[in-house]
């Protein structure tokens, strides 16, 4: 046998060396707790035959604590690109069978060689996580590893749609990348902390489990960490290639036309019936999306976490659409600091990405009491005021009902330079609710009056009269048409071909101080 036969399958030996990670009793344990390995992980993800490894033969270089006798190839970490729906991504998948997928220096350069690339180049990046944490042999070094994927991470941000994976642990300093990323899927069984629950036992004396302290459904739900919680790595995995769908490859270019058989002019009579003639009573702002939307297809972000507003992406005629709505049926639809932060971020993206932004309004205003004040309420509103002011891209609001107050105001109003704004017949906006400020307007004749329910019912009428209704808006401009109901998705996709070459920049400057 020739030299450079026996060096081609010195080669191939590497090869399938590499690919065994910590070997195949690793993997077999992988496996035993219903997990996937990295490899496997990224061929589901990856169109097949697509992928393209880097550093496959990457060695650690830490000589402390005997490691100079533990190396591995490719070091605990998976790196390379290929294609989704023949879409360009770069990936990373954290391989837990070697050393426990905890992070070395070189650990860290591969992935941010694919990072780089992938600004490089204006595509994805997708980093699937499963990991310990940091090499604790290797110190301080991969204490850098890390700080160099986060600034990388800060980088990245709004130039290429960075979207983060947990399938296993993600604790310490490990949770910061993913959550410098766009979006964060966790499976049932992950989990994500800063400090674990020993930590938190001997510090507070408070007995957590992994899950209560940092699970997929308490990121989702509660902390908002997580933007999808999933039952399993299938179903994740499967969201990101539904999530990649909507998404442009970076922020030079738009997203993706998906042709659709759904009439741009379909009616749905529903709509023109579902505000109950009670102003207090609840629909479901759910039905209204579907019934408007290309296939009645909407992917929701953060479905579990501030349920008042909802977020996610559609399409209209083919066209990728950011929705912010409220959602009338979860507390009367208003405003509070968690839907005000899950909002704000959503809409951001969505700018960065050049993604129109279609809001849906009903909105009785922010929700008072002293929890929400002292947990800064006035600053999270500011911020989703901040995010519809600052957006360039192409801005359609429908008022459906209430617009009340600074609610009003915040909710890509007329006046944040929303581009087409539309009322229903049924929308009322005012700066408070009939009920209020008639006992504002009326307070001293209402305690005079011999019939006091008469008297505020004919004070109301006037007020719903001159104010809650959008004609009074229209009349000054605010309100550019009001529409029939039934007509809003045919009206909604008319104002996106007229936007569809929008041209705005905002002011000069070095970076803006977004309310944090």
């Amino acid at each position: 046998m020739s030299n450079q036969l026996e060096q081609v399958k010195a080669l191939l030996n590497l090869r399938e060396k590499a690919r065994l990670g910590g070997g195949q009793d690793k993997i077999d344990s992988q496996h035993s707790k219903g997990k996937y390995t990295a490899r496997e992980r990224i061929a589901m993800l990856l169109d097949e035959g697509s992928f393209e490894e880097f550093d496959m033969f990457i060695t650690h270089r830490c000589t402390n604590f005997g490691m100079e006798k533990k190396t591995i190839l490719g070091d605990g970490v998976v790196t390379g690109y290929g294609t989704v729906s023949g879409r360009l991504v770069y990936v990373f998948a954290q391989d837990f069978t070697v050393f426990g997928g905890s992070l070395s220096e070189t650990f860290a350069q591969k992935i941010c060689k694919v990072m780089d690339i992938a600004m490089k180049v204006g595509a994805p990046v997708i980093g699937i996580n499963d990991s310990g944490g940091a090499r604790i042999q290797e110190g301080v070094n991969a204490l850098a590893g890390y700080t160099e994927i986060f600034q990388r991470n800060i980088l990245a941000s709004g130039v290429v749609p960075q979207i983060s994976a947990i399938f296993g642990p993600c604790a310490g300093g490990a949770v910061y990348s993913p959550a410098l990323t766009d979006f964060n899927i966790m499976s049932k069984g992950s989990y994500m902390f800063l400090t674990g629950p020993k930590v938190v036992k001997s510090v507070l004396g408070e007995d957590v489990t992994q899950e209560t302290l940092g699970g997929a459904s308490v990121h989702a739900s509660k902390s908002g960490v997580a933007h999808f919680a999933v039952e399993n790595e299938e179903e994740g995995i499967e969201t990101i290639k539904e999530l990649l769908s909507y998404l442009p490859q970076n922020n030079m270019e738009k997203t993706p036309e998906v042709p659709t058989n759904d009439p741009i002019n379909r009616k749905d009579d529903i709509l023109n019936e579902i505000i109950p003639d009670n102003p207090n009573k609840p629909y479901d702002m759910y039905q209204v999306i579907a019934s408007i939307v290309d296939d009645r297809k909407f992917l929701e972000v953060h479905k579990d976490y501030a349920k008042s507003l909802i977020v996610g992406f559609a399409r209209f005629d083919g066209v990728t659409v950011g929705i912010v709505a409220n959602q009338p049926a979860v507390l009367a639809g208003v405003l509070d600091s968690n839907s005000s932060r899950k909002g704000a971020r959503f809409v951001r993206f969505c700018d960065a990405f050049n993604i129109p932004i279609l809001t849906l309004e009903d909105v009785p205003g922010f929700l008072p009491g002293t929890q929400q004040e002292y947990n800064g309420i006035i600053l999270h509103g500011a911020k989703l005021l901040y995010a519809f002011g600052e957006a360039t891209v192409p801005k359609i609001t429908v008022v459906l009902r209430k617009a009340y107050g600074g609610a009003y105001c915040v909710m890509s109003s007329k006046h944040l330079r929303g581009d087409i704004n539309y009322a229903w017949p049924s929308a009322e906006i005012a700066v408070m609710g009939p009920s209020g400020a008639i006992e504002i307007l009326y307070g001293k004749e209402l305690k005079e009056a011999t019939d006091i329910e008469a008297f505020k019912a004919e004070k109301e009428k006037e007020y719903r009269d001159a104010f809650a209704n959008p004609y009074n808006a229209a009349k000054y401009g605010y309100i550019d048409d009001v529409i029939e109901p039934r007509n809003t998705r045919f009206r909604v996709i008319r104002a996106l071909r007229q936007l569809e070459n929008k041209k705005l920049t905002n002011p000069a400057k070095k970076h803006d101080n977004l309310p944090l």
